[in-house]
């Protein structure tokens, strides 16, 4: 593995394993950060030499912190060319039955994690600047629509992408003349294992549960469209391209959505009043 290295997070599925190998097929030396060591060994055998798992779990410190030591070795004086903050989860629920410690758990991963990396690393990300000029240094955010588009029953993963918008734009003007570029992706309906684990959420719900009695309608609305969205997901290629054109063009964007479902969701989001979208968005859902 040579420079330029690249740091991508949640590599072991979806998004973040198809920005993984592309960006390893396509002139860089990748770190997946994955959690489970089986998982890194698979997508080592799949992607060869320019690929490299790292065992990381971005809601841990001390394995954020172990991470960042093997990085450093790895990377050497010519430190790290860009990170790709990817790993993610999603805790659903009517905000009524959700605990401080599903909030906590949301936000441990998609919020602190990518955090916490982020500023273990930048030390990193200026020696690569130091070393290869003004603007050599990537980070990028893979947000979601859902950082625009708040749904029903999806508050607090809805809340986190909020979240990373919001620490994306913040990070981008305190880096502003370091030569690191921030850009944050918002996917919409890309193929993951995300739509399989909606599923699974509602089949733990009793038809005698009083979460069921009160939101039955909201629940069953957002798997049903999450169901119809799995249908018509488009590849994780389109959002890996995405990433490989914020980690190379000279102008990076600082914002992007990925898929018409998004970008449509954006306009309608920015050019209605609340009132309005509120409708709208409750009319797709076939909420009445």
């Amino acid at each position: 593995m040579t420079d330029p290295f690249v740091l991508v997070t949640g590599s072991s599925t979806g998004i973040g394993k198809a920005c993984a190998l592309y960006l390893a097929r396509n002139g860089f030396s990748v770190i997946a950060g994955i959690r489970k060591p089986e998982d890194a060994k698979n997508l080592e055998l799949i992607a060869g030499a320019n690929l490299l798992g790292l065992q990381l779990d971005i809601a841990d410190s001390e394995s954020i912190a172990a991470a960042a030591g093997k990085i450093a070795e790895i990377t050497g004086e010519s430190g790290l060319a860009g990170i790709v903050n990817n790993a993610g989860i999603g805790v659903h629920g009517p905000v009524e039955f959700l605990s401080r410690n599903d909030w906590r758990r949301q936000f441990e991963v998609n919020v602190f994690g990518h955090a916490d990396v982020t500023r273990v690393l930048l030390p990193s990300l200026r020696r690569h600047v130091s070393t290869h000029g003004m603007g050599a240094g990537r980070i990028i955010f893979i947000g979601s629509i859902a950082g625009r588009v708040s749904m029903p029953i999806m508050a607090p993963y809805c809340a986190s992408k909020h979240a990373i918008a919001a620490l994306a734009s913040s990070l981008r003007m305190e880096l502003l003349g370091q030569g690191i570029h921030v850009c944050l992706i918002e996917p919409g309906a890309i193929q993951s294992e995300i739509w399989r684990k909606g599923d699974e959420f509602a089949a733990t719900i009793p038809a005698d549960a009083p979460a069921r009695e009160l939101y039955g309608r909201q629940i069953d609305a957002v798997v049903g469209t999450s169901r119809q969205s799995a249908a018509g997901a488009i590849p994780a290629d389109h959002v890996a391209r995405l990433v490989y054109r914020c980690m190379t063009g000279s102008n990076p964007p600082r914002r992007r959505t990925v898929g018409r479902d998004a970008m449509f969701a954006a306009i309608l989001r920015r050019i209605l009043p609340e009132t309005a979208f509120d409708r709208v968005l409750l009319w797709a859902l076939k909420i009445k």
